[in-house]
């Protein structure tokens, strides 16, 4: 870890990580990213854990989309992560790519930033001079952009337990399966809350509180209809028009509530 934190430190902006490189790699690819430097972490130890406390899910930089799917104590604690890495490409991809590294390229029609969003989560960064423990909230700072810094490296996230007595779900319309999705909706409802967190439908991760139209047994569609316009900001490309998108998600909204809600009913 030190050595490696040495290498970016000295590197600045010239390099890139590479972990998994399911995201990085097609963007050098297409010319989008040209960092002079890879420093590659794959040997680096004691980053590919999955570890679960009472409070949270914590995923090691290293640990691949595919061994947090199958984590059983993940499942257990955040079911959430598992319901949203089934959306996340293909089996293939989830063998090799990183959760973290997912977070860090931070695409706004990527899984894996709204859940993060959701579950009110953080990234920790290091660098030779310091640790940082960086709120989701905070961390997203706008398309394929992060808080994270020259010569940081993201060692970990924290995925927080929801509150007890809650239900989650995670929708999506992809053209294909495991295409980057159309619209995507991760849902958490309480006894009293209900919020949830939206993939490309702006900038980053869009999370959205329907508390205000929810009476614990269902959502008032109108006033989530409301509460959602005013949030999002989605755009028009090649796969789908803005009007389309915003119509996506009050479906999905409402899809996604109707399931979290079904299993609080059945707990």
């Amino acid at each position: 870890m030190d050595e490696a934190l040495d290498v970016l430190a000295g590197l600045g902006e010239r390099g890139k990580v590479l972990a998994g490189g399911q995201s990085l790699v097609p963007l050098m690819s297409m010319r989008l990213s040209a960092p002079e430097h890879l420093v590659d972490v794959n040997h680096v130890p004691g980053l590919d854990g999955v570890r679960v406390d009472a409070d949270a899910v914590h995923v090691g930089a290293l640990a691949r989309h595919s061994r947090v799917e199958h984590d059983a104590a993940a499942y257990d604690a955040v079911p959430l992560l598992r319901r949203a890495l089934r959306q996340v490409a293909h089996p293939t991809i989830r063998n090799r790519g990183t959760t973290v590294g997912s977070l860090v390229h931070a695409d706004p029609a990527a899984e894996m930033p709204a859940v993060l969003l959701l579950l009110d989560g953080s990234v920790t960064l290091r660098s030779v001079e310091r640790s940082r423990e960086v709120p989701a909230a905070a961390f997203f700072t706008g398309p394929m952009e992060c808080a994270a810094r020259a010569g940081e490296l993201a060692v970990s996230a924290t995925f927080r337990r929801p509150p007890p007595g809650s239900g989650s779900a995670f929708v999506e319309v992809a053209r294909r399966q495991g295409d980057y999705a159309v619209c995507g909706v991760g849902a958490v409802v309480g006894p009293d809350t209900v919020r949830v967190a939206l993939v490309s439908m702006g900038d980053g991760p869009v999370l959205v509180d329907l508390s205000a139209a929810y009476d614990g047994s269902a959502l008032d569609p109108d006033a989530a209809r409301v509460l959602v316009d005013d949030t999002i900001d989605p755009e028009g490309d090649i796969h789908a028009s803005a009007d389309y998108r915003r119509h996506l998600a009050h479906v999905l909204v409402a899809r996604a509530v109707r399931e979290a809600r079904a299993e609080v009913g059945a707990a």
